[in-house]
């Protein structure tokens, strides 16, 4: 069985509602270019090694770069080389911060989201377009000395599978990850096992791993036991707290942080049904709770 990894939770936000920070277009990054902003992701990283080490187990944490794309980035007064300088920063960052914990196993992985809006589809790009759209973002990660490439919020097949061809050319592995609706397809209205099919025939199955992020595990049962074939390409799971829909998610003015242990318990029965989900953290609503709840879930030795 492969071993199993903690990763990181609901970073955005842990940022809006438990710290009261005001994250224009939901973008992270920026807080690297402050000293109150790395303190807060200093704490964020540090909360979740500090969960894997007591769990005696191994965590990829995602660099807080999510937005940092050239569309979104923009809007918030970064150029292209301010935006391959915060890139490169957030890799050393998330690598200074994991070398505090020197026992631990540590994969720094470069996180990158769609060119849109995350919950809704938009503009479908060609996997050309794609890769020339996201591949300036990823050589950063890949001259910082980043471990991989997690693309998370995948809302149709185009974008992943140029962002695998780009990571392919920069020699690093590629998780990619797709969001599903709460009738387990993607926005699209693609079946998810269609979709990694799809990504797979185009990429001659060089994508380390595939994973489902923003969606709660009652959005996931039907479409996980729909091709055990291709369900077992799934390696990563960031579900969210709430059951809400994307639509109610994106209106919501207040936290629906659900039940920590209830989610931990959703994941350890979705683990024993397809074992080769093995990278477990959280997405919107989640924080260090849940991950521990899960670690303890998932991960007892």
């Amino acid at each position: 069985m492969t071993p199993r990894l903690l990763t990181d939770s609901g970073l955005e936000t842990w940022l809006v509602f438990h710290r009261g920070v005001d994250l224009p277009h939901f973008a992270a990054f920026p807080l690297l270019d402050g000293d109150a902003g790395r303190a807060l992701l200093a704490e964020y990283f540090r909360d979740h090694l500090t969960v894997a080490e007591r769990a005696n187990t191994g965590i990829v944490l995602e660099t807080p770069t999510w937005r940092a794309n050239p569309d979104w980035a923009v809007q918030m007064g970064y150029d292209a080389a301010s935006l391959d300088r915060v890139n490169r920063e957030a890799v050393a960052f998330t690598r200074g911060i994991a070398t505090e914990f020197p026992g631990l196993d540590v994969v720094v992985s470069g996180n990158l989201g769609p060119r849109g809006d995350g919950y809704r589809p938009g503009e479908q790009l060609s996997p050309e377009a794609a890769e020339a759209y996201h591949r300036p973002q990823i050589e950063s990660f890949a001259a910082a000395g980043a471990d991989r490439v997690t693309m998370l919020t995948a809302t149709h097949t185009g974008e992943p599978i140029g962002v695998a061809r780009a990571a392919a050319s920069a020699g690093l592995p590629v998780v990619l990850s797709f969001t599903v609706e709460t009738d387990g397809r993607l926005p699209t209205g693609q079946a998810l096992a269609d979709a990694i099919a799809e990504v797979d025939a185009a990429t001659g199955g060089a994508v380390l791993h595939f994973g489902v992020n923003c969606a709660h595990p009652d959005h996931l049962r039907g479409s996980l036991d729909a091709d055990p074939a291709v369900i077992g390409r799934i390696g990563l799971l960031r579900a969210n707290a709430s059951r809400a829909s994307h639509a109610e998610l994106d209106e919501a003015d207040t936290l629906d942080d659900g039940d920590p242990a209830e989610l931990a318990s959703q994941y350890a029965e979705l683990i024993d049904r397809h074992p080769g989900i093995h990278v477990l953290g959280g997405c919107c609503g989640t924080d260090v709770r849940h991950v521990e709840a899960i670690a303890l879930a998932c991960c007892a030795s």
